[in-house]
This record gives C-alpha cells, sequence and structure tokens, in this order.
C-alpha cells in the first residue's frame, strides 16, 4: 500500500508529534524507574493517551527496577502475551494477570528451578550462587550415602529411607524423585520462608521434581542446564571415580533421556563457563533483599 503523499509542512509536523510521543514514553519510563509512577498508573494512561497507548509492553515491564529486559520477556511468556505487544492491544484478562504477577513478585522472591542431566555441573553452579546476596540456595535432602567430601547441611541432608518416608507422609517436601537409586526432595518450610521475606530461591533438583514444582507453581522459572555436548557429558559421567561401571552405565542411559526434558523447560543454558551460567541466572531474577535467617 502506497504511503500517502505529504505536503513538507504536514511531513515536519508528523516528525514532531512522532518525536514528541517518544519524549513522552521516555519520560514515563523515566518515573516508572524512579518510583514516581507505578505500572497500573501507565497502563491506566494508555487509555486517555495514545502516545503512552502505543508503547511496547516489555518496554514498560524492563523499565521498572529489579524486572529488566529477560525477566519482562520471561513473565510475558508465561501469561501468553506477545513480545511486540503495545498496551493499547492488552487484553482485559491479560491486564489483571500482568498486575497481579507484578504484585506478586514485588511482595515475594522469584522461585527458580536449575536442572538437567546428571554429571552437567548442577552443584557447581548452585555453589557458585550461594555467594550471591540476592540468592538462596536450597540444600536438598538425600537417601544417598555421603561422597567423600560431601557434608550433611551442606551439600545435602542425609537422611535414613525411615526420615524420608516421615517427612513424606507428614509432607515436608515441596518435590521428591527417585534418581539413580535414592530418594531425593526439597523441604518445603525453609523454601517457603525465604521466598515470603523477599528473597530470590534457587532449586537445583532432578528432572522429575522440576516437573512437580511446574504443576504445583506457576511462577517458578524452569532452567534446564545443558552439556556444551553430548561427548563432553559422556565424558564427565564416566570420569566420576566414586561410581561403579554399572552405575555409570546406568547414569548415562538416564542422562540420554534427560537431555529429551529440555523443551519442558522455560530457559536453556548452556554450561560452556559456569560464570556466564550464573550471570545468565541472576538475569532471571530482580536484585532483592540479602538472604539472611532461613534455614531448611
Amino acid at each position: 500500500m502506497r504511503p500517502p503523499d505529504l505536503t513538507p509542512d504536514e511531513r515536519a509536523a508528523a516528525l514532531r508529534s512522532a518525536t514528541q510521543a517518544r519524549q513522552l514514553r521516555a519520560e514515563v519510563k523515566g518515573k516508572v524507574k524512579n518510583g514516581e509512577i507505578s505500572i497500573a498508573q501507565v497502563i491506566d494512561m494508555a487509555h486517555r493517551d495514545k502516545a503512552i497507548a502505543k508503547m511496547r509492553v516489555v518496554e514498560l515491564l524492563e523499565s521498572q527496577n529489579g524486572v529488566g529486559k529477560v525477566r519482562a520477556l520471561t513473565l510475558m511468556d508465561r501469561l501468553k502475551i506477545s513480545h511486540s505487544r503495545r498496551i493499547q492491544g492488552l487484553g482485559v484478562h491479560q491486564r489483571v494477570e500482568l498486575l497481579r504477577a507484578l504484585n506478586s513478585t514485588s511482595a515475594r522472591g522469584i522461585l527458580l528451578v536449575l536442572s538437567g542431566p546428571g554429571g552437567v555441573g548442577k552443584s557447581t553452579v548452585a555453589a557458585q550462587l550461594r555467594r550471591r546476596s540476592n540468592f538462596w540456595v536450597s540444600v536438598s535432602a538425600t537417601t544417598r550415602a555421603p561422597r567423600v567430601s560431601e557434608q550433611n547441611g551442606v551439600d545435602y541432608f542425609f537422611l535414613t529411607e525411615e526420615e524420608f518416608d516421615e517427612r513424606v507422609a507428614n509432607n515436608e517436601f515441596l518435590e521428591w524423585a527417585i534418581f539413580a537409586g535414592a530418594r531425593y526432595g526439597t523441604l518445603r518450610d525453609g523454601v517457603e520462608r525465604a521466598l515470603a521475606a523477599g528473597m530470590n530461591v534457587l532449586l537445583e533438583i532432578e528432572i522429575e521434581g522440576a516437573r512437580q514444582v511446574r504443576a504445583h507453581s506457576k511462577d517458578a522459572v524452569l532452567v534446564f542446564l545443558a552439556p556444551p555436548s553430548w561427548q563432553e557429558l559422556v565424558a564427565r559421567l564416566e570420569g566420576r571415580g566414586s561410581d561403579s561401571a554399572e552405575r555409570r552405565a546406568q547414569r548415562l542411559a538416564l542422562a540420554e533421556r534427560e537431555m529429551q526434558s529440555a523443551a519442558e523447560f522455560d530457559h536453556v543454558i548452556v554450561n560452556d563457563q559456569v560464570e556466564g551460567v550464573v550471570e545468565a541466572l541472576v538475569l532471571l531474577t530482580p536484585n532483592q533483599k540479602v538472604p539472611r535467617g532461613p534455614s531448611n
């Protein structure tokens, strides 16, 4: 379709109008960033101002402190809002759900679930995140025996089968699953207290556990940690001196099945450099309170 022919005066007026609209949107985003106005107020303004109505939703969300572009897009994906959607294109239900989600995340921390095949480096990444002031890393419980270098309460809570059964019966687990012949689970109380205190929480858990969390918490952000290549994962698993040849074969067969689960997750991050993975995880959560106090 051919654009309308404009006189020089009409073209100049159109350029001035476009410039003024961009300046207004920039001013509004600056006020959101500084806390002078809320996102709910901007959405309300869009009903009366065409320039604000044409602002892209992602630009509005990322202007709020602690959100950022990655977190904004993750939230939009969860609510099934197109990345190109403008405020004027939001339906009534989408506006309600968007504001509800923003209010929820501002009051509570973000639950980040890190999973992936055995041997991919989940524990190493979690250890690095423990040094981050805005993360509280949950310590899982397990029925397997501790390895030589592992400490009870630091690497895992090592429970007997009877102790694990008792906690399952008392509904003390947020999730639990069987992996490589042992049971693993996340104790609910510490996680809930940390989230309520506004802390970002990382769960480093197995694939089946991640599925359970997704079934019970639509706000959880699921991240699949992938190896740089299948060959490297095989090398890592076969290099574990603490496993028997039979156990290594079982782990390889399981890892092959687990690699096929990546599509179920919100994000896939390749673990080719631990610091890079840590930075990518940090970008998925807003800066919130320094973790103090909650324990598993």
